[in-house]
């Protein structure tokens, strides 16, 4: 494992090469905290502007359910294992029954034995958050190192338990049943999402590698091509962007009482990193009218209407080598 510094001194690294110092947006948060005072559950957040160091956030370091964005750590420890030389994106992995599981996704369907490449099995785990790529992935990875990724990531409040829809395997820390997949905090995983946002795949305070800019160019491919973008997308973009390229690139996460979604948002005055979460959500509906959808929705376009009155802009950002930002 390519994971070689101390915890702190990685993040630490990490966090002197942000844009920006933090620069609390007040007015903002008020302005947040009255949508989610309106919601029937409970809403944590964390927004980072990454051209001007501005921030907002609620309860932005309380411990919530992943759900599926935990997946972004998934896709986090497959770049350093890629960097490492111990996976490559064009391998072939095989999908077997064990790991068949129901929810999101294709795969589940799907006769086995049945091949595909890593590449494949994370994009399938992204755009259709599958619960069955994702365990082919955990089980190539490997779930011991993907929380030593996290870890080293400086993401201690974050971690990922088990396979998805499955028992899990050996002793358990006592507060699993109570988050069941995985935890972590608002502020962590825009963290995460940042790594991807900026390119900066490095944990262990060695240099960037060549190719980390065209791996993040893949990685941000797969969520900006997320197909669920019902919540923090809802009110930004309405209009069919698979032609032309959205500007958000996302990943989302549902239970019975749960909506989460953490993107990258680009907009006309620069990238801005989103990660909310609504737990214990009375509205439990599956449907796209979804209370905690909407307010997701609100929260965004309210960050968004605040920060760049003038919208997104797609164009705006270098998708394919983020390593070099903007266009």
């Amino acid at each position: 494992m390519r994971l070689r510094l101390p915890i702190a001194l990685a993040f630490s690294i990490f966090l002197a090469a942000s844009v920006l110092p933090a620069q609390q947006d007040k007015a903002l948060e008020a302005q947040l905290q009255t949508i989610a005072a309106a919601h029937h559950g409970k809403v944590t957040l964390f927004a980072h502007n990454l051209k001007t160091g501005q921030t907002a956030a609620l309860l932005p370091d309380e411990l919530v359910k992943t759900a599926s964005v935990i997946k972004l750590a998934v896709l986090l420890d497959a770049a350093e294992q890629i960097r490492s030389g111990k996976a490559t994106l064009d391998e072939q992995l095989a999908l077997t029954k064990p790991n068949q599981v129901e929810g999101s996704g294709v795969l589940a369907l799907m006769d086995t034995p049945m091949a595909l490449t890593l590449r494949d099995d994370l994009t399938l785990m992204i755009v259709l958050s599958d619960n069955t790529a994702t365990n082919v992935a955990i089980d190539r990875l490997g779930l011991v190192h993907i929380n030593a990724t996290i870890r080293a990531a400086g993401l201690k409040d974050t971690w990922l338990y088990k396979k998805v829809s499955i028992p899990p395997s050996g002793p358990m820390p006592p507060d699993q049943p109570r988050f069941g997949l995985g935890k972590t905090t608002a502020r962590e995983m825009a963290a995460l999402m940042e790594r991807f946002a900026t390119c900066k795949l490095v944990l262990d305070g060695s240099p960037p590698l060549a190719g980390d800019s065209k791996l993040c160019g893949a990685l941000l491919h797969m969520l900006r091509s997320q197909q669920d973008r019902n919540s923090l997308p809802r009110y930004l973009e309405t209009l069919d962007t698979s032609e032309t390229g959205s500007a958000i690139a996302n990943k989302t996460g549902a239970l019975n009482d749960v909506r989460n979604d953490v993107a990258l948002i680009v907009t006309k005055a620069g990238p801005v990193v989103i990660a909310a979460f609504t737990q214990e959500n009375h509205d439990q509906r599956w449907t796209g009218d979804n209370e905690a959808e909407q307010t997701l929705g609100k929260l965004a376009k309210a960050i968004v209407d605040r920060w760049s009155p003038n919208g997104l802009d797609a164009d705006g950002f270098n998708w394919e080598d983020p390593a070099h930002g903007g266009k």
